[in-house]
């Protein structure tokens, strides 16, 4: 087992379930030949900044925060528009399955959905949807280096999309991010990871230009 798996299997246990059999079926998923970037290593990353981020910030249910971030990307087709939407459906039924109750997974579906970070228009996440989100765009503040190979992997799995079309949709969902009053939703998101986000996308930006 490789370290983010058997890190994932510790969090799995502590906040999921003690029943293994369905964190295989959704590592084995994190593994398809199409990930780059939303690989198990991306998940094991969100949930250590969700666990930073419940360090500083009130939560109400971190057991469906750690949840909505084991399944926030179990389905990813690049080619396909609805990846949040299926994979809030798959996380549905394996926690029925699991023996979670209606209310939680009504939660947990709507976190993951919420990662699809368009839904933030209409209204400021906030809560453990906001703890959430921010651990999903932590990379976005990572140091140079590790933002520049999160970027390369995301264009690895978009290599079905040519250069031109790349740069013009890559360049309108980073300006969308830098038109926001704050990336980030929660103090500590801001605090940690606001500026060099900022940073990182306006290069980004600039080069794609």
């Amino acid at each position: 087992m490789s370290e983010p798996d058997l890190e994932l299997d510790v969090a799995w246990q502590r906040h999921v379930s003690s029943d293994r059999r369905l964190l295989d079926a959704l590592l084995a998923r994190h593994r398809e030949k199409q990930r780059r970037y939303h690989t198990a290593t991306h998940v094991a990353w969100v949930i250590r900044h969700v666990e930073e981020l419940a360090a500083t910030e009130p939560v109400d249910q971190l057991d469906e925060i750690v949840a909505a971030a084991f399944y926030h990307d179990a389905i990813y087709e690049p080619t396909h528009p609805a990846n949040e939407r299926a994979s809030a459906r798959l996380a549905r039924r394996d926690l029925t399955t699991l023996g979670w109750a209606d209310d939680a997974i009504d939660r947990v579906a709507e976190m993951i959905e919420a990662t699809a970070h368009g839904s933030e228009v209409s209204g400021r996440p906030t809560g453990d949807v906001a703890v959430l989100l921010d651990a999903d765009l932590a990379v976005l503040g990572a140091d140079p280096a590790a933002y520049s190979s999160y970027v390369d992997g995301v264009r690895t799995e978009y290599r079905h999309v040519d250069d031109p079309d790349w740069r013009v949709g890559r360049a309108a969902v980073l300006q969308a991010f830098l038109d926001r009053p704050t990336i980030f939703a929660t103090s500590t998101g801001r605090e940690r990871w606001e500026a060099r986000a900022r940073a990182n996308l306006t290069a980004e930006l600039a080069a794609l230009r």
